[in-house]
């Protein structure tokens, strides 16, 4: 009786904070963690904003706007008109007998002439010009909406599974620290006689897959945090050494290995055990879809291409070329003497030039834009089609998440787990079981627990992917 009493309270020793966490204990994901110090701390609002401000996907997406709107003002203007100023730096004249006379070198001031030549267009070219471009720089202005779409939710996927790796964490955490203190009580019980030996080792053996737990939890929390680091443009690797303290020391006595937990660049918190709702109905979830920003760029990029077709058959109207020229030239002053002696001659010129057989580069250039325009249609039908299904296939995670995910909250399973641990207990205190089966009870729960962490993030993360399934903002959990 003594045995099973000390035993008894060893086990309440185990249990107690099993199942008074959920009680006593911050929710899941806000829990402290035994990292370096200085670790900075990061929720999931302070990341949306710093994702804006630093996604290397979305700066390049606003660049592209800058670069639309440059060429805007490059196709707005008329063509420039050309100045020509030269001169002829040499002369000499010849005779009846193909012999050279009078060769001379002359300098600007002897001779000079000077040109202006303007090509005029013809059938509004710098109107539709103006037009395509104006349609550009809608593409790109959507595209930066589209890759803010794409990298929010990247980031909130990473960071749900961060936190649910978390709270797994959290959940290893607590369970490591009441086998401390049950091995602690069995060890002193195995001392003072009231228990054997192979109890303590049955004990010691029996933990070790809770230490494996922990050790897969710290891994998936630190790669989660790494890929949260990436979409905010932010060094991965740049994280506090562990600290003395925090790392394994040794002992004169054999002492079993402990894991240290891997530095992270942030630790990543929030409430883990939020449930929110869209708030939003299935069929205004699915009309949205249409203005998704890929959807609304594809849209565009057909207007635009229309905006070409236009652009190019506007060049069956042939531009002209307009130059007008002016030359000066000094004349020669051995030439005979005549009643009035001239001394330098002044030419002016105006000629118009308009390029001829042009109809086949046209029609190609027609064709080639009508090609482009009937491409673009296509795609940005593809785009919505593909919207919509990835809307249904986002919608249909949703249900199953969240029924899931009723199943342990609303259904009772976690409930369940624990009162099957308690039955355990309460058949090895009677003598009906043994320590091994406790433990065996023990490690359903702790499994039942994980699943339900597993199914809150399979639901947040389904949130947030029908948030950008549909473009629609609001829907992405706050945590």
């Amino acid at each position: 009786m003594k045995r099973l009493l000390l035993a008894g309270v060893a086990l309440l020793a185990l249990a107690g904070p099993a199942f008074a966490q959920e009680g006593r204990q911050p929710p899941s994901g806000s829990q402290s963690l035994p990292l370096p110090a200085g670790t900075p701390v990061l929720r999931l609002a302070e990341a949306e904003r710093l994702l804006v401000e630093r996604n290397l996907a979305v700066i390049a997406a606003q660049r592209g706007v800058d670069a639309a709107r440059a060429q805007r003002l490059v196709s707005s203007s008329r063509p420039p008109p050309e100045v020509s100023v030269g001169n002829t730096f040499a002369q000499y004249t010849e005779s009846s007998r193909r012999s050279i006379r009078d060769a001379r070198f002359l300098s600007p001031s002897t001779n000079i002439n000077a040109g202006l030549t303007m090509l005029i267009e013809r059938g509004g070219k710098r109107e539709l010009r103006t037009r395509l471009a104006d349609e550009n720089i809608v593409v790109a202005e959507a595209q930066v909406l589209d890759a803010l779409r794409l990298q929010l939710f990247t980031l909130r996927q990473s960071f749900i599974a961060a936190l649910a790796a978390r709270a797994n964490l959290e959940v290893a955490f607590n369970n490591r620290e009441s086998l401390d203190r049950t091995e602690a009580l069995l060890s002193r019980q195995v001392r003072d006689g009231a228990i054997p030996e192979g109890d303590l080792l049955r004990f010691q053996a029996s933990r070790l897959p809770f230490e494996a737990d922990l050790t897969t939890a710290a891994q998936a929390y630190a790669a989660a945090v790494a890929q949260v680091a990436v979409t905010l443009a932010a060094d991965a690797a740049s994280f506090s050494p562990t600290p003395q303290s925090a790392r394994p020391q040794r002992r004169e006595t054999p002492s079993r290995p402990r894991l240290v937990m891997p530095p992270v660049a942030f630790d990543l918190r929030g409430n883990f055990e939020a449930r929110p709702e869209p708030g939003v109905s299935q069929g205004e979830l699915r009309d949205a879809v249409q203005s998704r920003p890929d959807v609304v760029v594809a849209s565009q990029q057909f207007r635009a291409a229309v905006a070409n077709t236009d652009l190019a058959q506007a060049s069956r109207y042939r531009d002209v070329t307009a130059s007008a020229g002016w030359n000066r030239t000094r004349l020669s002053q051995d030439q005979p003497e005549s009643s009035r002696q001239i001394y330098a001659n002044n030419e002016f010129s105006f000629n118009l030039s308009i390029p001829i057989f042009t109809n086949r580069i046209t029609q190609g250039n027609i064709g080639v834009a009508r090609g482009q325009q009937g491409q673009a249609e296509a795609v940005a039908r593809a785009a919505l089609l593909q919207a919509r299904a990835d809307f249904a296939t986002a919608w249909a995670s949703y249900e199953q998440s969240r029924n899931l995910l009723r199943i342990f909250t609303e259904g009772g399973a976690l409930n369940r787990a624990e009162q099957a641990y308690r039955s355990s207990e309460q058949a090895y205190l009677a003598g009906g079981r043994t320590l091994v089966d406790v433990l065996d009870a023990l490690r359903t729960l702790n499994a039942t627990r994980v699943a339900a962490n597993n199914a809150r993030q399979a639901y947040l993360t389904a949130l947030a992917q029908l948030e950008a399934a549909t473009g629609v903002s609001g829907i992405a959990p706050r945590l």
